[in-house]
Order: C-alpha cells, then sequence, then structure tokens
C-alpha cells in the first residue's frame, strides 16, 4: 500500500474521485488527513494500483509450475538412468549364467558383470561379505565338485576381488563401454548363430536367452550413447 502526503497548498486544489462516480470533493474544507483518507479511498476504488506483493505471488506461482513440469520429465528419464540399465545387464548376465538352450560361451559374461555390474554390488564384492564368501566358496571347491552353473559366478566373485584397480577402473569410462559391447555383440552372434534362424532363437527352450543376450546388447549400445 503506497501512503501519499500532501502538503497543505496542494491539499487545496486536489480533487478525488470515488468509486461510485461520486462528484469531486474538495479538500479545503476538509480536516488535513488527507493520507488515511486516500489510502482508504483508493484502497476502494477501481482505479489501477501497483501491487508489489501480487506480483510476487504471481511469480513463484509461475516459478512452481516450470518446477513440476521440470520433475515431471525427470520421472519420465528415469527408467532409463545409467543405475537402471546396469542392474538390467546384471541380472541378464545372472540369468544366462544358470539357462540352458544357448550356445554362447558364458566365460564372457563374467568381465561382462565386472565392468557392468552397480556399484553396490562391486561394493559387496570387494567388502567382507564377499571375501568371506569367496573363502567359504574355495573351501567348498577343494573338497567337492561345483557344477559350471555354480562355478562361473564364483569365479566372477574372485574376478572382482583380486582385480588390480586400473581394470576396475575402467567403469563407467568409455573404453569399459566399448569393451562391454564388443563382448555383448560376441555373445549375439554365437547365440544367433546356434539358432540358425531367427524363428528357432524364439522358441520355447530358448527365448529366455534369447531375451538375456538382447538385453545386455541393447543396454552396452546405450551405455556406450
Amino acid at each position: 500500500m503506497v501512503t501519499i502526503s500532501i502538503s497543505p497548498v496542494a491539499a487545496q486544489s486536489l480533487y478525488i474521485r470515488n468509486a461510485r462516480n461520486v462528484p469531486f470533493i474538495p479538500l479545503r474544507h476538509a480536516p488535513f488527513r488527507a493520507t488515511t483518507k486516500l489510502s482508504t479511498l483508493a484502497h476502494s476504488s477501481g482505479s489501477i494500483s501497483f501491487s508489489p506483493l501480487r506480483f510476487s505471488i504471481k511469480g513463484k506461482e509461475i516459478k512452481k509450475k516450470k518446477k513440476s513440469r521440470g520433475s515431471s520429465a525427470v520421472c519420465y528419464a528415469a527408467p532409463l538412468s545409467r543405475l537402471n540399465l546396469q542392474w538390467i545387464s546384471a541380472i541378464s548376465s545372472a540369468v544366462l549364467f544358470f539357462t540352458k538352450g544357448t550356445v554362447i560361451r558364458k566365460q564372457f559374461l563374467v568381465p561382462l558383470i565386472a565392468i557392468q555390474a552397480p556399484t553396490s554390488i562391486i561394493s559387496w564384492m570387494k567388502g567382507e561379505y564377499g571375501i568371506w564368501a569367496a573363502f567359504l566358496g574355495l573351501l567348498v571347491r577343494l573338497f567337492f565338485f561345483i557344477p559350471g552353473e555354480l562355478e562361473l559366478p564364483f569365479v566372477a566373485l574372485l574376478l572382482v576381488i583380486v582385480a588390480p584397480y586400473h581394470v576396475m577402473n575402467l567403469r563407467g569410462t568409455q573404453q569399459g563401454a566399448i569393451i562391454s559391447l564388443v563382448i555383448a555383440a560376441y555373445l549375439a552372434y554365437q547365440h544367433f548363430s546356434g539358432a540358425a534362424s531367427l524363428k528357432r532363437a524364439f522358441d520355447q527352450g530358448s527365448i529366455i536367452a534369447t531375451v538375456g543376450i538382447v538385453c545386455i546388447t541393447v543396454v552396452s549400445c546405450l551405455l556406450l550413447i
């Protein structure tokens, strides 16, 4: 609200129009309290007045709308985040360890997991629980026979534990993404060549392996972009 102070000389020639089109009233006979009367009349009149508070509220509403639009775009792009792609690659590789109906060399999945697995899995492998799991696995391997489906995850665990720092530093880099894409493309070539046709690759016996191969290949391409 703007307060107007008027000198006694100027108040004699000032006229005020009311909201109900009341005729001009000279202020020469009125008591000199123009500040309070002008403020009340200006507040009740239909004239244009400047309110900084109104513009600040509108500015905040516009900012909130922009922020809400930005958050919706972020939520829409969340399924294609790097972490989600890494989890898809890790789950697909783990499924390919145990699935049948494919002729791929599953040994190539071990370095693929080491490069593309999420950071939480790598931290667990390099931590105390991962070391204890490797130790117990070695004890079991000394006295019992471990099938190939269980031996490959155990080899992946040992590879991550003993891998040098410079090798694990390839994770999240363009060089690591290129290596992962080459491995995934080679496995896809082996799988579809062994199936002899695209139709047989999607048969009931090999559809799980086909979906896993497609997932790791697509994820490797997206991580390279």
